[in-house]
């Protein structure tokens, strides 16, 4: 039978906005413990428990070789059991134990065309929705492709260190393993605003850089300085994230109110604009069941 395209049509935002409170645990309907903020329990669970991933469209501008180019983005965050020792999706979750822990699982992924030959870059975040019994993001995975080569980098946490293993086709690249100490990841900061946007202090930080930009720019790894600071205007609150010393800015516009929906994103390097995002549509879905021809025709509420 063929669910209605309508069925998928742009997910309607939660328009109640709430105080801050303090986080409290609860359970979700399949037993799993999750941190619940600024929102009552049933919107958080069932939101994010109920079988279903979001699914983001973006128009994307990305910037590479001096040029800007037309792209199109994904987003998709989906709650998972993971194991904290192998860091990976578990198979039977109930009998994990304490090696399991609920996180929001990002994929991000950017495609676009330079010249005759076209990229696509994905990464995946694993971020625990308990950010005070677990603060740190376990993983990252990140890869880049393009007609030159392929080129891959995972952070996998390690006590109170990441442990960064990068495979490329460039010599000074390619690999090598490094280890620095778990400070905050450009990358976890879209799950954090998604679990808890509250949790983001202002301030300055240490931070280490977006792995999208460092494949991009061939800057190696490392934690810098950085300060965040909130704007919040009526329809979008924007997280600005400005490193000390380096020329580099990102701004991410979401939702004041849960479930604080990405809205729109913009990387600004050396007084120049490096990527753009803004949001197409937004559907929940079991996409992972939507994987035959027939389910083509459900691309279209996404806009590509």
């Amino acid at each position: 039978m063929h669910l209605s395209p309508k069925f998928y049509q742009l997910v309607t935002l939660f328009a109640a906005s709430f105080l801050m409170a303090s986080c409290h645990s609860e359970v979700s309907p399949n037993g799993q413990t999750v941190l619940v903020a600024n929102a009552p329990v049933n919107n958080f669970a069932d939101y994010w428990y109920a079988g279903e991933a979001e699914v983001n469209s973006y128009e994307l501008q990305q910037s590479r070789y001096g040029e800007m180019r037309t792209g199109e983005a994904i987003m998709v965050f989906v709650t998972e059991d993971f194991s904290k020792n192998k860091q990976v999706k578990l198979d039977n979750p109930e009998k994990a134990g304490n090696d399991k822990v609920s996180v929001l699982k990002l994929n991000h992924l950017r495609r676009f065309i330079t010249g005759i030959y076209d990229y696509s870059m994905m990464q995946s975040v694993f971020t625990p929705i308990d950010t005070e019994r677990n603060p740190h993001t376990v993983k990252i995975a990140t890869s880049s492709q393009d007609w030159c080569g392929h080129s891959f980098v995972q952070l996998n946490l390690e006590g109170d260190k990441y442990k960064a293993s990068q495979f490329s086709y460039f010599e000074k690249e390619g690999d090598k393993v490094n280890k620095f100490k778990s400070d905050l990841l450009e990358d976890e900061i879209w799950n954090r605003i998604r679990i808890n946007p509250g949790s983001i202090k202002e301030g300055t930080y240490h931070v280490i850089p977006s792995t999208f930009y460092s494949r991009l720019t061939h800057d190696p790894l490392s934690p810098k300085q950085a300060r965040i600071t909130f704007d919040k205007q009526a329809s979008t609150t924007y997280l600005v994230l400005e490193y000390l010393h380096l020329d580099r800015t990102l701004t991410i516009g979401f939702t004041p109110s849960f479930p604080y929906k990405i809205l729109s994103w913009t990387e600004m390097q050396d007084g120049k604009m490096m990527s753009k995002g803004k949001l197409k549509a937004s559907v929940k879905s079991a996409y992972w069941r939507q994987h035959d021809n027939q389910h083509e025709y459900l691309r279209d509420s996404l806009g590509i």
